[in-house]
């Protein structure tokens, strides 16, 4: 039996979001793409802003930042706009929410992590301006084999994956597949050659929404690393020692930090994130993923692969396409009570823990 706070689809998460936003925030928005839905619904990334629009202080929580992660990261949301002791603390505490539902609203609609063009937006927050991408040259070797012409892929395929990984370690292994690649886009964890859509809405919405903030604090909602129901708290922001001091202030000194090596998650750039150095350039920002694990990371890189090949095939028979939709979400969203608990749990916790980091500083 699952919480009642988490949907069975975009539609309905985006309804129930909108309709319990109505009743308690300030002001409302959404910013729509072209791309429809997989009932053919309208897409659109809503916001809302609850509390006093002049405060100082704002704590942004986002869902769906890799799409299929918005069944998780909606149900945190409508958990948090239900729980009035935290909101009366937030308000106590002179800070601002502003929830931003449904980032990636394309890949939450269709089942997938990444956008209407196979972008990660994750690692689409580049300049794209001429200057060389970040380069992984370890993809290139993999990316015949993580897409095969077939699926599921058959025995030889494992067994060269099964011998890149003994030649080069596991975590060479996951280092090449999940860091970011610019070089194949229906690849793996592809950041893309322009901003997104929806990485370009985000950006408005912060300078609409955030800029005028002078302290601001993020919680963007992840799933699919580290252990069942675990939420490893992840340092966002940029390689400044005073940034990760200030995380590790507000969230204790179990913060990972992946350019530290300490993280589940791999080092990267282009993160989502990091567009709020220049959306909101008056703010000191502190960052933070809150990942909540699902299942050992080879199957989640299987789910992976099937679903691209999905896109690759849209040829295939219902039958895969529905086993291969099911595997990814369950890479990312858990349908059991216990799981949905933990991540209740855990995430009011990062939201109390994000109050008191914002009304200290």
């Amino acid at each position: 039996m699952q919480s009642r706070y988490f949907s069975d689809s975009y539609a309905q998460a985006r309804e129930r979001f909108l309709a319990a936003a109505k009743a308690v925030a300030a002001r409302t928005a959404s910013y729509p793409i072209e791309a429809r839905g997989a009932q053919d619904e309208a897409l659109s990334t809503d916001v809302a802003l609850i509390g006093d629009a002049k405060a100082e202080r704002l704590l942004i929580m986002t869902s769906a930042t890799h799409g299929a992660e918005g069944f998780c990261g909606s149900g945190c949301q409508l958990a948090l706009l239900d729980d009035a002791p935290m909101l009366a603390r937030a308000r106590e505490a002179g800070v601002a929410l502003l929830l931003v539902h449904a980032v990636n609203p394309y890949g939450f609609s269709w089942i997938a992590r990444t956008d209407e063009g196979n972008v990660d937006l994750n690692r689409n927050a580049q300049p794209f301006d001429g200057r060389p991408l970040p380069e992984n040259p370890g993809y290139g070797a993999l990316h015949p084999l993580l897409l095969p012409e077939s699926w599921p892929p058959n025995e030889a395929n494992r067994r060269e994956q099964e011998r890149y990984i003994a030649e080069h370690g596991l975590a060479a292994y996951a280092q090449a597949v999940s860091r970011g690649q610019y070089t194949h886009a229906d690849g793996l964890f592809y950041g893309g050659d322009r901003p997104a859509a929806s990485l370009l809405n985000m950006r408005r919405i912060l300078k609409e929404h955030a800029a005028d903030f002078s302290s601001i604090g993020w919680i963007d909602v992840h799933t699919g690393l580290g252990p069942r129901g675990h939420g490893e708290k992840i340092y966002a922001g940029r390689r400044d020692e005073a940034e990760v001091a200030r995380a590790r202030h507000w969230y204790g000194a179990d913060i990972a930090v992946p350019y530290q090596g300490s993280s589940a998650s791999v080092d990267i750039t282009g993160q989502l994130a990091s567009v709020i150095y220049d959306a909101c350039p008056a703010s000191t920002p502190t960052l933070m993923a809150l990942e909540f694990g699902t299942q050992p990371f080879a199957d989640v890189v299987q789910a992976l692969r099937g679903r691209n090949w999905l896109r690759a095939h849209p040829e295939a028979g219902e039958d895969a396409r529905r086993a291969i939709l099911k595997a990814t979400l369950d890479a990312f969203y858990c349908g059991d009570a216990d799981w949905h608990g933990m991540v209740l749990g855990q995430s009011r916790v990062a939201v109390l823990q994000a109050l008191c980091g914002l009304q200290g500083d």
